[in-house]
């Protein structure tokens, strides 16, 4: 049997997507619909990223054609997600980069460059143009989790500036200290001379055109978070921690310090990692090692979003130390993993953008021996 077009685009019509107001034909969501004898492809673009909302127009889709036009079509749903508007950054941004997005842990040992490199990843393959600053100063590790460890960023004439080009690899820029130094060679810095490195690699770098920036913050509250604060307005903050209760107690005070009044950068959610176990030849099992939705709860008690959890998985590490992140895996369990988190980073990003004004980056001052830290 050969589907008839136009009765497949009528019976769109009918569907709604969540958030608008037109149905998706007249929304311009439906940007093709092609049909070979039984099968129809739709082609369908959303401007929200969330999952649930994705899932659901597929299957709204399927339902539809099958009980209006041919109840045994096969049919398929391709989506693709337009990138939200650039929003307007003040302060000391770079141009050309439109969200800053600071990935933070109050403790080490969490998974918090796991989840940077993954995160980027997973934002690559959804279309959007991403950078990554791997600001852990005394303990860099995108260069491994991104197989360019033997890389070294050249320089290039930039409007007569001589500026340093970021190493890419799997569609993501990187810039790190571990790019100037030797793995055997430790870092024995003072924060105002890791200031001034981090601060050449983000102003005295051709990053280009970024949708995200993601920016791999050191273990703790201290020194790094603050000069890292002081050159960039920060669009927002994701932090990552284990269920386990002394991992939930740095991380409640990294949240904190985003809150702080003089500080002000919005949270846009907390990251369960390690969240559970399941051993491979017990597929229906959960373990949970290190406790059970810690994280979860911190982010309700906290009043922030909470973002998703990533399973215990030896594959996971395993991709790290090889240099090919989990999140470029296709058609597994982990790809799911990521893209839901990534997806829910973006609608984050989003709501934040819409509904509150852009971050300013901060002025520190010091006064009397201590530190006083004040708006730009």
């Amino acid at each position: 049997m050969k589907l008839d077009r136009k009765e497949i685009m009528k019976a769109l019509e009918t569907i709604t997507l969540a958030g608008e107001g037109q149905n998706m034909v007249e929304s311009g969501a439906v940007r093709n619909v092609l049909t070979f004898g039984d099968e129809v492809v739709v082609e369908l673009v959303m401007n929200t990223p969330a999952m649930h909302i994705r899932k659901r127009a597929e299957a709204d889709i399927i339902k539809t054609i099958q009980e209006q036009v041919y109840a045994d079509a096969k049919i398929k749903v391709n989506v693709k997600m337009e990138v939200p508007e650039k929003a307007e950054i003040k302060g000391k941004g770079i141009p050309g980069i439109t969200n800053i997005i600071a990935v933070s842990s109050g403790k080490g040992g969490v998974g918090k460059s796991t989840i940077t490199a993954n995160l980027a990843v997973a934002l690559a393959k959804m279309g959007f143009k991403v950078g990554v600053l791997d600001a852990d100063v005394y303990g860099p590790s995108m260069p491994i989790m991104f197989d360019v460890e033997r890389e070294r960023p050249i320089s290039v004439q930039i409007d007569g500036k001589s500026k340093m080009k970021p190493i890419e690899n799997y569609g993501v820029k990187i810039l790190s200290i571990g790019f100037f130094t030797s793995p055997e060679q430790a870092v024995i810095w003072r924060g105002p001379m890791a200031g001034k490195a981090l601060n050449q690699m983000i102003f005295d770098a051709d990053w280009g055109e970024l949708d995200f920036m993601l920016v791999d913050l050191p273990p703790g509250t201290g020194d790094i978070h603050l000069s890292i604060m002081q050159a960039l307005p920060i669009t927002g903050a994701v932090v990552i921690s284990t269920p386990q209760a002394v991992a939930l107690a740095d991380a409640k005070k990294g949240v904190a310090m985003f809150r702080q009044e003089s500080i002000n950068v919005p949270v846009l959610g907390i990251i369960e990692n390690m969240a559970y176990f399941t051993p491979e030849e017990l597929p229906e099992n959960k373990y949970y090692i290190f406790g059970k939705e810690g994280a979860r709860n911190l982010a309700e008690d906290l009043d922030v979003p909470f973002l998703g959890e990533v399973p215990i998985v030896q594959s996971i590490r395993e991709a790290g130390d090889y240099g090919r992140p989990a999140a470029l895996q296709t058609a597994t369990p982990l790809e799911t993993v990521f893209e839901e988190l990534a997806r829910e980073v973006v609608q984050e990003t989003v709501n934040r953008n819409d509904n509150l004004p852009a971050t300013e980056a901060i002025k520190i001052t010091t006064m009397a021996g201590c530190s006083a830290v004040k708006k730009k």
